[in-house]
This record gives C-alpha cells, structure tokens and sequence, in this order.
C-alpha cells in the first residue's frame, strides 16, 4: 500500500459500513468495501418498541446497497438468529445473486424463511460451510471462519483478510466453557490472528457492562432440572425457540424425568423441525400432541411453547389470559420462563406473569430462579477477547451506546489497549489503513418497517398519527354543503357519549364553515378554518388533543 500518494487520488483503504446492528441491538448488516468490490456480513430484523404501534419487523434501508449493487461479491452469515437473517426475504430478492454463505443450520433456517415468502432455492446462491474455511471474495477479501460459542449452534466468527489488513470479527458470542454440543469458541484461532496482526477487531458489546462471566449453558441445564425436578402437575417452558442447544438439554430432561414433550407454537416448531433434519437436535421420544396426551398424568407432560417476550398471539400468552383453543392453565401448573425481556417488553412479559400468579400456577423465571443465562459474553470474556487479538483499532458493535461505550472503556484498561476505538452509528462510513482509522461520511441508513404486507409505505410520521390516536382519540368532522349546510361529528378514543360537548363541537364547527361560504373562499380554506377552530376549542374545553379529520362534502 502506498502511504505516499500525493494530489488528490485517496490512498488505498478499506470501507467498514454498519447498516444495521451499530448503537443498537437488532437488524444486524455491516458491508466491507474495497475499492470496486463490497462484501456484506448478515442481514437481520428487529422488533418494534411501544413507541412503534402496529408495526411488525423492522429492517435495515438498504438505499446504498441498492446504489452499489453492481459491486455485491458476496454475503457472509454468522449464524441464524432472527436479527442476522430475519431481514434477507426482503433484502436478498432485491440484489443481483451472489453466493450466500453460512453454517449448515444457518442456511437450513434461511432456506425455511425463504419457502414461507416462495423464494425459490434455484433463485439463491448457498454455499455451506464449516468453521476452519477459508473463503474468497471478489480480489481483495479472504475469510477464514472459526467457532464461536453462543446460544445457537453453527455460530462464528471470521478473520478477514484485506489490501490494508487483518479484520476480526467476533459475532454474537459467549466463551462458555461448557457448550450444551461440546464444541467450544476458537480462541487459538483468535490468538493466531493476534500474533500475526490485527488492525481492527469488531467485538459484541452486548454485556459490556455486566461484570465477570455468563454462566455456562450446562449450568442452565442443571438449574432447569432442579425446578422440573420439583414440579408437580403439567410443566409449560418457554424460551427463545432459536435455542436450539437449550432445547436438546430440555429434552433430555423430560426424558430422564418420564414426561413427554409437547411443541406449541409455530417458530417453536420451525426451529425444532430444522434442527431435527440437520441433526443438530434429536429426540428421545416422538413428540406429541396436546390431544395425545390428555390420557396422561399432568406429572408426565412437558409443553415447550413460545411466548418468552409476552407477545400477544404467543402461545404462552393465549394461556395466561384464558383464550388458548385447546389447553387451560390450572392451579398445580407450572410455568418456566428460560429467558430474559429484550429491551422494551419488559412490561408485556411482567403482564403475561402477573396473570399467571392470577390463574394460580407456580411460576419460575430470573432472576429470582437461575434458569436462563444469556448468549453473549460479560466483562471477563471481552477483555479475553480483546487480549488474545490486541487490535490497533477497535470497533464495539452489537449494542446500544452504552454498551459501546463501557466496552471501549473496558479495552482501556487492558495491559495492551487498541490506538483508537471509534463509537460508530448505522450509516457511518469508517475508513480503514494502516494508519487511519476515522468516520469520513455517511451513507443512508435507518428502519424500513414492515406493517402486514406493507414494507416501508410506513413512516415515522404515520407513528406519530398513530402514536397521538392512542393518546387522545380521534375525530372525524364531516361539513355537508347542500341542501343546507351541516356538520357531522364522528370520534372514537376521545371521550364518553356527550351531546352537550358534540353541539358545542358541531357548533364551532358549522360557523366556520358558514362564514368562510359566506365569504366566498376556497373550499380548501373552509375546510382549513374548520379544523383549526375546532381544535382551538376542543383543546381549550377539555385539554386534549385528538387527531383531527377535516372533511367536506359539496
């Protein structure tokens, strides 16, 4: 690389660009370029907050992919959580074919989300790997892919090797040193990488503010045990169904305590059934159905079911409010929750249990129980990290702010801390040389959201409307022109039946539009007068503010 050039022709450098998954935790996309050649890494969803109403997924804007797409070499998939595949039904048909890449479950778990959108395999490109691959990319990018260990099997990490340098990506990941599948993290790989140079690590950040270590997934395992173990009637478990190894220990479980299994739910089921085929699950026993086993004991039943974050249609919350078509919860009933709330449904999952303390069920989640332990790493396992790599540069990722911040705290503290750490956002683009590291621009970036069969014909504008419906209701005032002049008032949200304030409204209402008749102005101006001193006076009589529809009828 020349460090000399001179005028005004940039020196060669590589582009990191994070579309998704930097100063947040969900729709994960980084794209790599050089010169005439992008790399892309993930392409992940999120799910909406309480500030979003309506809205189901959220995706990355992929406006510069779409303006480079001539330049896509390939895409790379560290592993199939929903936040790192979840978004490619509706990113990938829109880009040229290029070879995908990804583990067996991985690929197995896309493949099943590409049939539900009838995304035909002979339209896609997959390539299956393994960890200890060596890939190519266009010219300039070679990966070798290694394991890391998270709460997924089939999850890893790369080194990237690049013009300008080695890049390390960690992935999701937690170092746990006793993995439900046995297969632990690569960390000579990791360390390999170090000694040979490292010029920029991007490293998950999400527990950078929790200190010492996460508890293994064996350990997990034997607190589950422990509680199932003390169970008296039915057992109904709920985590993420993207859990896989989890799962499998939850099986064994039932098996070794004489219960049968039953699977309720349809990500729960789609996760099972994909895992099954790629054998990265088996089952001790066929699973049932919650008729077949109604002529059992409730002490040899077992429902694994979704519901983990309180979503309304889950099963778990059908159960809790009385409105499951075939199963009732009853007092003898126990209830685990193997999971923690994501960020923002907080409130959604105390609802769901407050209802099942309610019902009179046992119920059993952390922290108060120890039977779930997230999959990414805390403080002792990222200053692992970054030791074994000592990167020149460092880039946290996978993480709000804070996260980011507290990891690139924590790396300052190391016996052989990083020359610079950036704290990036969605957008920026950060040059890359040898002796350069700097955000020089953005790109577009952002949320695209998904609202039933809409993708991205839903702004933050419609949020607010919706937002502001939610809060003071909304009114319809309809002005009727011929034969005489008349308005009519529809409002939903607003308040209770009361004649007296809707003639009041009417009122206002009517002399607007009378006097701007009167005065011969544009219907658009009468309509105009009508909304705004209707919404003066609604404001001023009851303190509120409803959305306002103004109509006229000539």
């Amino acid at each position: 690389m020349n460090q000399n050039n001179t005028g005004d022709t940039p020196a060669p450098h590589l582009q990191v660009i994070p579309l998704g998954g930097m100063g947040e935790i969900g729709k994960n996309i980084t794209a790599y370029r050089y010169e005439d050649e992008i790399l892309l890494v993930d392409g992940g969803l999120a799910f909406p907050d309480a500030s979003q109403p309506g809205i189901d997924l959220i995706i990355p804007r992929m406006d510069y992919l779409l303006q480079n797409a001539g330049l896509i070499k390939g895409w790379y998939l560290t592993h199939g959580h929903e936040d790192h595949i979840g978004g490619l039904p509706y990113l990938v048909p829109r880009l040229p074919k290029v070879p995908i890449y990804g583990g067996a479950l991985t690929l197995g778990l896309v493949r099943e989300k590409f049939r539900e959108f009838g995304i035909k395999d002979s339209d896609v490109d997959f390539r299956e790997v393994e960890a200890g691959d060596r890939l190519h990319f266009g010219q300039h990018f070679q990966m070798d892919v290694f394991r890391m260990t998270h709460s997924i099997p089939d999850n890893t990490g790369y080194v990237l090797k690049t013009p300008v340098g080695q890049v390390v990506h960690t992935g999701d990941f937690k170092l746990d040193e006793e993995p439900g599948d046995g297969k632990l993290s690569d960390l000579a790989r990791l360390k390999q990488a170090g000694d040979e140079g490292v010029l920029l690590l991007l490293s998950d950040s999400t527990n950078a503010e929790r200190p010492g270590r996460t508890p293994t997934e064996t350990e997990i395992a034997r607190n589950l045990e422990e509680v199932i173990a003390g169970c008296r009637g039915r057992v109904f478990l709920t985590t993420f169904a993207s859990q896989v190894l989890r799962l499998q220990n939850i099986l064994d479980i039932a098996h070794r305590q004489g219960r049968r299994v039953v699977i309720e739910g349809r990500s729960m089921l789609k996760y099972t059934q994909v895992a099954q085929e790629l054998g990265f699950m088996k089952a001790p026993e066929p699973f049932l159905t919650s008729d077949q086993v109604a002529g059992l004991q409730d002490s040899q039943v077992l429902f694994l079911c979704t519901g983990s974050q309180g979503q309304p249609m889950s099963v778990l919350s059908r159960l809790a409010f009385g409105n499951h078509a075939k199963i009732a919860l009853k007092r003898g009933d126990s209830v685990i929750l193997s999971s923690n709330p994501i960020p923002g449904n907080e409130e959604a999952v105390n609802l769901v249990i407050n209802h099942l303390y309610e019902i009179g069920t046992d119920v059993y989640y952390p922290p108060t129980y120890k039977v779930h332990a997230s999959g990414h790493g805390s403080r002792e396992e990222l200053a692992e990290v970054l030791n074994l790599v000592r990167p020149k540069y460092f880039l946290p990722w996978h993480g709000e702010p804070r996260h980011q911040i507290n990891h690139a705290r924590l790396a300052q503290t190391l016996p052989q801390p990083p020359q610079r750490t950036l704290i990036a956002r969605n957008g920026d683009i950060v040059h890359l040389e040898e002796n350069e590291f700097k955000v020089t621009g953005t790109v577009p970036a952002g949320a695209v959201y998904v609202d039933g069969l809409g993708v991205g014909d839903i702004g933050d504008d419609i949020l607010v409307n919706r937002s502001a419906m939610s809060q003071d209701g909304i009114m319809v005032l309809t002005a009727v022109l011929h034969p005489t002049p008349h308005v009519e008032v529809v409002s939903r949200g607003f308040a209770r039946a009361n004649p007296e304030l809707d003639a009041e409204i009417q009122r206002v209402a009517l002399e607007a539009v009378t006097e701007g008749l009167r005065s011969k102005r544009r219907l658009e101006d009468v309509r105009d007068d009508m909304y705004g001193q209707v919404r003066r006076f609604v404001r001023k009589a009851t303190g509120r503010n409803p959305v306002l529809i103004p109509l006229i009828v000539d």
